[in-house]
């Protein structure tokens, strides 16, 4: 059994991996590549194996970086069919439209793909359960919940007795909307995630200092820029503005704009699906919408996004993209992070490569559309707010799973060593393997 690394292989983006035998070809994930130009110039490359060849595709959850190349997978031949939940199937539609929708809106010449090529790929999708067991011939295929977002799951296979698990991305579990990370089953080779491979995540009081920053911009008529994912992420932040709002603890001297459109329509998916809700999220969710307080203002158009500039006293702005690399929090980023009263709050990984990650470092100048930017706000970084757990719960998860054969990926290098060395010592595994992209591993039978 073959496995061959198409992406997030020393890197946190552009999930991709083909596994195959002698009779079956599939591929789990497809997403895209973000960060530095060198690694979005991969997105544009022809596959390293023909999609025509791939029997069937496992989709474990839509954030972009792990299905945005899906509907140039298929524009390239691929006519399997796609497998995933029913909430990632919802999210991924809102997600491929709007990918097209910007080639579209950019007049990009050579894109990879169009809105014709995202209903190509809607129309393969394939609808699964949790724990209810599938797949052709001799795969047997389960996916478990993993606690990241909305839908998201791990992948088991069982090969002939032989049992691989594909972790995706783990949840930093418990969180605040959705159930905790399913407990996996014994497996013989694990695909583990490295995101934050190399840390612990601080104990925050996440409302604690999200009250403390409303509180300073309130008394500075300052603003709270906040770059977020607009799946899970924006959902979670208004969940815990409004509980904040409920504790007298929102000044409504603040106005809170969420500027983001494509965050608006995954609300929406979210208050669908109050099955997959955490018991804390059901029982706000029976009293009112969780995701929606009196001072939080919903903009539509560009026109309503450019006139939060013109809105005077303090205001939060929620907006994407969550790295910077694009989207509505780009404009507002040139007004207001010259400003020494603008306070940047980072509630998410900031990759390589990417604006986020230069204001994350320090950066005191920075260049955005070819303007060079002054930057007198403040920076802070919320990491208790992460989605992806950490190296401790990455550490306890491999564990239950009792496999020896551990291949790390979606990590930065420095995060994959640091895991590395733990998982050595926590488990005694002398087989962890670190692959870059193209590389195969012969996964032993």
């Amino acid at each position: 059994m073959e496995l061959q690394f198409l992406g997030a292989a020393g890197t946190v983006t552009g999930s991709c991996y083909v596994l195959s035998d002698d009779s079956k070809k599939v591929m789990i994930d497809c997403g895209f590549f973000q960060g530095s130009k060198e690694l979005e110039s991969l997105n544009s490359k022809a596959f390293a194996t023909d999609p025509r060849s791939i029997d069937f595709l496992l989709l474990t959850h839509a954030h972009l970086d792990h299905c945005g190349r899906l509907p140039k997978l298929v524009k390239d031949g691929f006519s399997g069919p796609i497998y995933l939940t029913e909430p990632t199937k919802r999210i991924l539609e809102i997600t491929l439209v709007d990918a097209a929708r910007v080639y579209r809106e950019h007049n990009q010449e050579n894109s990879l793909f169009n809105e014709d090529d995202v209903a190509k790929t809607l129309s393969l999708c394939q609808v699964v359960e949790y724990d209810s067991e599938f797949g052709p011939s001799d795969f047997r295929i389960n996916y478990k919940n993993a606690g990241h977002i909305l839908g998201s799951a791990f992948i088991q296979l069982d090969l002939s007795g032989h049992k691989v698990t594909f972790s995706a991305d783990l949840g930093n579990s418990p969180q605040e909307l959705i159930e905790p990370t399913d407990e996996p089953s014994s497996a013989s080779t694990i695909i583990l995630e490295s995101t934050y491979g190399d840390r612990v995540h601080q104990v925050q009081d996440t409302d604690g200092e999200l009250s403390k920053h409303i509180a300073a911009i309130a008394k500075d008529a300052g603003t709270l820029m906040i770059p977020s994912f607009s799946i899970e992420r924006t959902q979670e932040l208004l969940f815990r503005l409004d509980r904040i709002d409920k504790a007298g603890k929102l000044d409504h001297s603040v106005s809170v704009f969420m500027d983001s459109p494509m965050a608006q329509k995954v609300t929406d998916v979210f208050r669908d699906f109050p099955e997959y809700y955490n018991q804390r999220l059901h029982q706000a969710a029976s009293v009112d919408d969780p995701f929606s307080f009196p001072s939080l203002k919903v903009t539509r158009g560009s026109k309503d996004s450019r006139n939060i500039a013109t809105t005077t006293g303090p205001k939060i702005i929620i907006a994407g993209s969550g790295m910077m690399n694009g989207g509505r929090i780009v404009n507002h980023a040139k007004t207001y992070l010259p400003l020494s009263n603008t306070r940047l709050l980072f509630v998410g990984f900031q990759a390589e490569g990417t604006l986020g990650r230069q204001l994350l470092e320090g950066q005191r100048r920075v260049t955005i559309d070819g303007q060079p930017i002054e930057v007198n706000a403040q920076i802070f970084d919320l990491a208790g707010l992460s989605s992806h757990a950490d190296q401790p719960k990455l550490v306890n998860w491999a564990k239950k799973t009792g496999a020896q054969n551990i291949i790390l990926t979606h990590g930065e290098d420095y995060a994959r060593k640091g895991l590395a060395e733990k998982l050595v010592e926590q488990t005694g595994s002398k087989n962890i393997q670190t692959p870059h992209y193209l590389d195969k591993i012969m996964l032993p039978l």
